[in-house]
């Protein structure tokens, strides 16, 4: 069940601040609000989020996954918990505790270099992100696909499985939407249709949802 709630007042100015600084991506309010609803769900309910992409969405990838392990905007607290076990670990522990940040558990498929390459090799590249998923991912995940066409193939065949596993997908594309968009629970059509552009505002929507899942679940 996808998390409908009132967003906090800060969370919905970063939402409103996106159309704002972007007013063409307009278009796109109910499926970043969808997106968001998603995430923010499969997060209060222990789950991750996966990234792919190829190309320049493959550098996406790495960038979405790097403001969810760490601050994007603010300051985050880690659990009490996990700082009281610090600090009775003596020095480094306290050390640690008060340098670490909270983080939201991410995975840039595109790094894992090794079982790539190992599948693309042996099997496919189509098939390749559906393998990392097949072993990594479970339900209540979230799987966020970039494809400024939105028919990379190696995509919609890993939206394909994690739909069978009980994943949730959302997809970032271009204006057409693609197969991906047709696979996907949610897809984000930013208005444009030359990969640079697509690229181009694909940038913002991934910062403003990074950006409202810190401030909706860090307080």
């Amino acid at each position: 069940m996808c998390y409908t709630g009132r967003m906090k007042t800060s969370t919905h100015e970063i939402f409103e601040e996106l159309f704002t600084r972007y007013p063409a991506l307009e278009v796109c309010r109910p499926d970043v609000r969808a997106a968001f609803d998603v995430l923010a769900s499969a997060y209060r309910a222990g789950g991750k989020v996966l990234c792919c992409g190829n190309g320049g969405s493959a550098s996406d990838c790495e960038h979405i996954v790097g403001e969810l392990l760490k601050k994007f905007k603010r300051h985050r607290d880690i659990p009490a918990g996990l700082k009281g076990r610090l600090a009775s670990a003596g020095a480094d522990g306290v050390q640690l505790a008060a340098r670490l940040e909270g983080s939201l558990p991410a995975i840039s498929l595109v790094s894992q270099i090794g079982i790539l390459t190992a599948f693309a090799n042996d099997v496919g590249w189509d098939e390749a992100f559906a393998q990392q998923l097949l072993g990594i991912a479970k339900p209540g995940d979230v799987l966020v696909a970039l494809s400024t066409s939105g028919n990379s193939r190696n995509c919609v065949l890993a939206a394909t499985l994690a739909r069978a596993l009980d994943v949730k997908t959302i997809a970032l594309a271009g204006e057409a939407g693609g197969r991906l968009g047709e696979v996907c629970d949610v897809a984000i059509r930013v208005p444009a249709h030359e990969t640079y552009q697509v690229q181009e505002f694909h940038l913002p929507v991934y910062h403003a949802l990074c950006a409202m899942l810190e401030e909706e679940l860090f307080d």
